[in-house]
């Protein structure tokens, strides 16, 4: 299966229609028709549903495009690594990371990293630990910004000395804006909304006291804002971290007992890096040792 096909077939699955697609890439509908029925037989899948006008995957075509993005990603990555090699650097680096405030930490660091090597492009990805993590392992990040609790036995790391405090997200008007702490008893009845991590729920669970399955909580979420629009709607509270974020009409209340974690940057321990990474990884190391304390 060659690389020119899976991009081939990436910008089908992308136009839904052939004629396009063959437009934008510059070959002729007919050879493009053809390409990808001899990659159906040689995969021994149907990719496509074809009609007149639109083109859909099929489940096969969908677990394809999943792969060949990876793949392709992976291809580019790998040609943008090497550029790197040269005296200045001007490869890429993919870094994941979580809503915290420790991305305040990682910024400073990103920037002043960029004046030293302004050539150097940065592919962002946002999500929560477990995702970062995914991406870590298939090989699309090289590092990521992940919140504790989580495991990274598997990883080098860096702390991040920024506390991440855990609290509740309410509106304005609900009873637990008047409070200054939140504790277990407080949310008694109440509709909540939690982080769909299996590490954060468990450690909310013993900050509870109680399991959390006796708890009216209808959504799992990914990241902040989404369900800061719930919140602001009267849907319920969301369990979160403080974010230096505005939303008007809501308020952050700390949880009591207080429950906070930090942060980690984290790369993969025996995986090489790239000349353009291992000189990030490098700068990370001088920058956060020299904060001793970080400020409110």
């Amino acid at each position: 299966m060659e690389l020119r096909v899976l991009r081939y077939f990436l910008m089908i699955a992308r136009e839904e229609n052939i004629t396009h697609a063959a437009r934008l890439l510059h070959v002729t509908q007919p050879t493009l028709s053809r390409q990808m029925r001899e990659m159906e037989e040689e995969l021994g899948a149907k990719l496509f549903e074809r009609s007149n006008h639109r083109i859909v995957l099929t489940q096969d075509g969908m677990l394809l495009r999943r792969r060949a993005q990876e793949i392709v990603e992976l291809v580019d990555r790998t040609q943008r690594d090497f550029g790197g090699k040269e005296k200045d650097l001007c490869g890429e680096v993919a870094i994941g990371s979580g809503e915290t405030r420790s991305v305040a930490v990682l910024a400073e660091m990103l920037s002043s990293f960029r004046r030293r090597h302004p050539r150097v492009r940065y592919r962002f990805y946002s999500g929560n630990a477990d995702h970062i993590k995914e991406r870590m392992e298939n090989g699309t990040l090289d590092m990521g910004l992940l919140s504790e609790p989580v495991d990274i036995s598997r990883y080098a790391f860096l702390r991040v000395p920024v506390p991440e405090q855990w609290g509740v997200l309410t509106r304005e008007d609900s009873p637990l804006s008047k409070l200054d702490a939140v504790r277990p008893e407080d949310l008694a009845g109440r509709t909540l909304m939690l982080s769909g991590r299996e590490a954060v729920e468990n450690e909310l669970a013993n900050w509870f006291g109680a399991s959390l399955d006796q708890l009216d909580i209808p959504i799992r979420y990914n990241l902040l804002y989404n369900v800061a629009m719930l919140v602001r709607a009267g849907f319920g509270d969301a369990l979160c971290i403080r974010l230096d974020c505005a939303y008007p009409g809501l308020r952050f209340v700390p949880l009591d007992p207080p429950l906070a974690f930090g942060s980690v940057l984290v790369w993969k321990k025996h995986q090489a890096a790239s000349s353009t990474a291992a000189a990030l990884i490098a700068h990370a190391k001088k920058c956060f040792s020299s904060i001793s304390d970080y400020k409110e």
